[in-house]
Parts: C-alpha cells; sequence; structure tokens
C-alpha cells in the first residue's frame, strides 16, 4: 500500500520507480489517497509517501531502494 495524495510531487515519483521495480513480479501497488480517509488524514498529515507491506512500514518519503530490495527478497 502506498499513502498518497493527489499533487504530491515525491508520491508520483515513488509510484513511478516502486511499479518499475514490481513490473513481471506478481505484485501490485495499491495507492491510498489520505485526503479521501479522515483517520488515514489524522494519523499521517503531510507525512506522506509511505509505503507499507500490511503494517510494516518499508519506506517513507522517498524510495530506500536497499529495504526495498529487501522486501521483494522476502516476499517472491
Amino acid at each position: 500500500m502506498l499513502l498518497t495524495r493527489a499533487g504530491c510531487p515525491l508520491c508520483d515519483e515513488m509510484a513511478a520507480n516502486v511499479r518499475a521495480l514490481i513490473a513481471g513480479t506478481g505484485h501490485s501497488l495499491a495507492p491510498v489517497d489520505v485526503d479521501a480517509d479522515p483517520a488515514l488524514k489524522t494519523q499521517y498529515g503531510w507525512d506522506v509517501p509511505l509505503l507499507f507491506d500490511g503494517s510494516t512500514e518499508i519506506c517513507r518519503h522517498q524510495l530506500n531502494l536497499p529495504a526495498f530490495r529487501d522486501w521483494l527478497r522476502a516476499h517472491p
């Protein structure tokens, strides 16, 4: 799950990078607009983008390539 918001260049960049890295792996990216959910907006505010696997945070604000590659190896 990628927590994002409209008009966020960092969100767009992370989404594009993650999509490129998961192409052909069988994984998909589920963007969620924090502004569409009052609870998420309260919890995360402007603290986007955030990439999660369930409740586990993979990276925040920018793609952490080593952490994401570790996640991919652990979830083939």
